[in-house]
């Protein structure tokens, strides 16, 4: 087994990061959409539907989904997956908080 390297990636402060909106946060190749919803939860996906490949970030959070902003697919923000009678799914991303900042968990 093969023990992977977390690197904490730093977002932005609590206070910084408005409810039920995205914020993108790039590192390296990749592009993560941050979620803070509405029960003050952190989520973060990679930003882009599997559809066509809309900005999740644009898109509008519900609950625990954001729907993409281009053809209105329902994504949850917990599991990456996208509600029937579309399918496919986003990667997900660990997070989490200390001292007011969040931090995406990024494996390496």
């Amino acid at each position: 087994m093969v023990n992977k390297e977390i690197t904490k990636v730093l977002v932005c402060g609590l206070d910084e990061l408005p409810r039920s909106l995205g914020k993108t946060v790039q590192f390296k190749d990749k592009e993560i959409a941050v979620f803070r919803l509405s029960g003050g939860s952190i989520r973060a996906v990679e930003n882009r539907c599997p559809h066509k490949g809309g900005v999740l970030t644009e898109g509008i959070v519900s609950g625990e989904f954001v729907f993409c902003p281009m053809h209105d697919w329902k994504i949850c923000l917990e599991d990456g997956k996208v509600q029937e009678p579309d399918s496919g799914c986003v990667k997900t991303y660990k997070t989490t908080l200390e001292e007011n900042n969040v931090y995406l968990l990024m494996e390496e």
